[in-house]
């Protein structure tokens, strides 16, 4: 089980494909803030409605300073067919070898339908504009966190 983040911890560094098999790492994104969440699978019901809550809340996040990365275990392929599929505009990055997601404490046991297994924990983590951690939220629900990550953060 990985640890958890917490507010003030330094954003682990991160160099991962997107959609397009482009290397993006989070050191790029330095003297920006970055909303990074962390979504079980592509082209699935609860992901999507959440990929696509952050794209339509793009331009109201980006007005506020903040970019939006979504990782998932997905390889770019499958990534570059949700984004297409769903029109989304959020970079969308590959973790198939779970190391970002266990760095940010968003892989281990979670429970499912009552059963204890062991996946992505939905989670989102706000980083500042030097690499900090802003906030940490786990378990986080699909549908209504994008609305309640901009009420939180005063957007």
């Amino acid at each position: 089980m990985s640890e958890r983040l917490q507010p003030g911890d330094t954003a682990p560094a991160f160099t991962l494909p997107d959609a397009d098999g482009n290397e993006v790492s989070l050191a790029g994104y330095k003297g920006r803030k970055v909303i990074v969440y962390f979504y079980p699978a592509a082209l699935t019901p609860g992901c999507t409605k959440q990929a696509c809550d952050f794209t339509d809340n793009l331009d109201v996040l980006a007005g506020a300073g903040y970019d939006v990365i979504g990782i998932s275990p997905d390889k770019p392929e499958k990534l570059a067919k949700f984004r297409e599929a769903e029109n989304l505009k959020v970079t969308l990055l590959a973790d198939p070898e779970k190391a970002v997601l266990e760095a940010y404490g968003a892989f281990g046991e979670k429970k499912l339908y009552g059963k204890v297994v062991t996946g992505v924990i939905r989670s989102t983590v706000v980083v500042d504009e030097e690499g900090k951690v802003e906030r940490a939220l786990y378990n986080v629900k699909a549908t209504g966190h994008v609305a309640k990550i901009i009420k939180d953060l005063g957007i």
